[in-house]
């Protein structure tokens, strides 16, 4: 199955559970085509003149995904949802609510995840208790989403989050490597509970995180956030992420290991200090791969184990 088929067989079966069938439906569009789809829109006349997209009816009865943000907010909402792989282990719906009025061509009133599995309402559980905590920390060299609201409906999580002013400039490494040591600085009473050692944001990617044109550096995505683990562990994932994109998984776990000492050098760490952590870095993303039952760099025989032999006498 191609990417397009998996996306749109994923998204009717979205829609299918955030729409309830209905007597009554409205069109949307597949946006920016069905072959390469990627939101799901209301539909405007521009759509058809322009020959873009393609139609998909949407149930618009009197209880939607729609209605339930419509009274979370006080007033009618339109969202705009995300057409996703469903080849992810912490997959579920995403949107963005905007005020029907405005339609969506301005900026969203917030961000929505849906908890529609065990394993995702988990996540966006932790990511909320994780966002309250931070509300109350005076961080300096971050900013966060706030939360707006997280509530159940037809027993799924509901999370909106305040939209971040996200641009595409690359964050330059000496904000990210002070967004990391304020980051592991947070782990004395993280949720659920304290566990002592330094916290890490858990999936620290250049996807995840954007320079604010005050100086400090926005992150989201907070649903990984854990403690007790050595410093560095965000950075190692930055740059093993950074380079995923242009290697393989053997190509870019190994170039994590041989770059771990100027990676961590900014945070005071000795040679064997960096080279330690990481490895341990390797073994718990490995470990994290293995209880999500999802393998997204492949089976850690092919790009962990070939490591082992370098990694035991750091352990």
């Amino acid at each position: 199955m191609g990417d397009a088929e998996a996306r749109l067989r994923y998204l009717h079966e979205v829609i299918g559970l955030l729409y309830p069938p209905s007597a009554t439906t409205t069109e949307r569009t597949v946006l920016p085509h069905r072959l390469v789809p990627r939101r799901l829109v209301p539909r405007t006349r521009w759509h058809a003149v322009l020959g873009r997209g393609g139609r998909v009816p949407v149930p618009d009865g009197p209880d939607t995904i729609e209605t339930y943000l419509g009274e979370v907010f006080g007033h009618p909402i339109r969202a705009v949802l995300r057409v996703r792989p469903a080849r992810r282990a912490n997959r579920k719906p995403i949107l963005s609510a905007h005020a029907a009025t405005d339609g969506t061509g301005r900026e969203p009133l917030g961000f929505v995840k849906v908890g529609d599995s065990e394993r995702a309402r988990a996540l966006i559980r932790h990511e909320s208790a994780t966002l309250r905590m931070l509300a109350d920390r005076p961080l300096k060299t971050i900013a966060v989403p706030v939360v707006l609201h997280h509530g159940v409906w037809h027993g799924m999580d509901v999370l909106v989050l305040s939209p971040l002013p996200v641009t595409s400039a690359a964050a330059p490494p000496a904000l990210l490597d002070a967004a990391v040591s304020e980051i592991a600085s947070l782990g004395d009473d993280a949720p659920p509970v304290p566990s002592g050692g330094h916290a890490w944001h858990g999936d620290f990617a250049p996807w995840n995180v954007s320079p604010a044109a005050d100086g400090r550096l926005l992150v989201w995505d907070w649903e990984r956030f854990g403690t007790g683990v050595p410093l560095g562990f965000d950075a190692l994932h930055h740059f093993l992420h950074r380079v995923l994109r242009r290697m393989g998984p053997v190509s870019a776990t190994r170039a994590c290991l041989a770059r771990a000492v100027p990676l961590l050098a900014p945070f005071g760490l000795s040679a064997a200090e960096a080279r330690r952590t990481a490895a341990h870095y390797l073994i718990t993303l490995a470990d994290r791969h293995d209880r999500d039952g999802h393998e997204p760099l492949g089976p850690a025989s092919t790009w962990l184990n070939p490591l082992v032999d370098h990694l035991e006498p750091l352990l």
